[in-house]
């Protein structure tokens, strides 16, 4: 199917989105919502099915680009982009990878802000499918529940390992970690470097990207600071 680049239909997020080419909304960033869009039958094949489907598709991809896939170095390449895309950087879309999360009491009675900073995490723009690199910062409140540290780091690696765009993956974040502590006073920032803009397009390598969430108590400009502050 040859895929048409001069205009787009107008059916993303109804209205908000009309007559602009393909190119341009890949270049824009333009998200359609805090969910990441999913097929209503996107679980319905194993994930084996779905390496032999995605290697045989890629296999395909090189063919036409005209490599040889009876190079020893090439003929393995379709089954390790599968398996890598199922098993690793595109994981955190099968809802069966979601870590799991038990909340203790907070026992210390520490009342202040908690702040788990650079969160070294590997991401896919999902407009051209090239990485996204960066360090997300971390922060709540406990409303008196509190979690293990290393369960901050897999909520933010879990979002991060599907085709993202940073505006949803901080605050799919921020949604997860408000569900899981009981608690409006969470926040997430994050740093990253897109080689979408840096690789390709603009070829900028200097750029990097951040954006924010404050919730609860944390969108003051009290709060802010002291958080910016820490992450000095």
């Amino acid at each position: 199917m040859k895929l048409k680049t001069e205009s787009l239909a107008p059916t993303i997020n109804n209205n908000l989105i009309t007559n602009f080419s393909i190119d341009e909304i890949g270049d824009d960033h333009i998200s359609t919502g805090v969910e990441t869009p999913m097929k209503k039958n996107a679980f319905d094949l194993s994930d084996m099915d779905k390496k032999e489907r995605i290697a045989d598709l890629f296999a395909e991809i090189m063919d036409v680009m005209g490599l040889d896939l009876s190079d020893d170095s090439l003929n393995g390449t379709p089954m390790r982009v599968a398996k890598m895309y199922i098993d690793e950087i595109f994981s955190g879309l099968d809802p069966k990878n979601k870590p799991k999360i038990a909340l203790f009491d907070n026992k210390y009675k520490y009342q202040q802000m908690l702040v788990e900073k650079n969160i070294t995490f590997y991401s896919n723009c999902e407009h051209h499918f090239v990485p996204i690199i960066g360090k997300a910062h971390v922060a709540y409140i406990s409303s008196g529940k509190v979690i293990g540290l290393s369960k901050l780091n897999r909520v933010v690696q879990y979002f991060a390992k599907r085709p993202q765009v940073q505006e949803r993956l901080t605050n799919q974040i921020a949604t997860e970690l408000k569900q899981v502590l009981e608690t409006e006073d969470v926040a997430v920032i994050i740093d990253a470097k897109h080689l979408c803009v840096s690789s390709r397009g603009i070829k900028d390598d200097t750029s990097e990207t951040v954006t924010c969430y404050y919730g609860g108590v944390f969108n003051t400009p009290e709060k802010i600071t002291e958080l910016q502050n820490y992450l000095k």
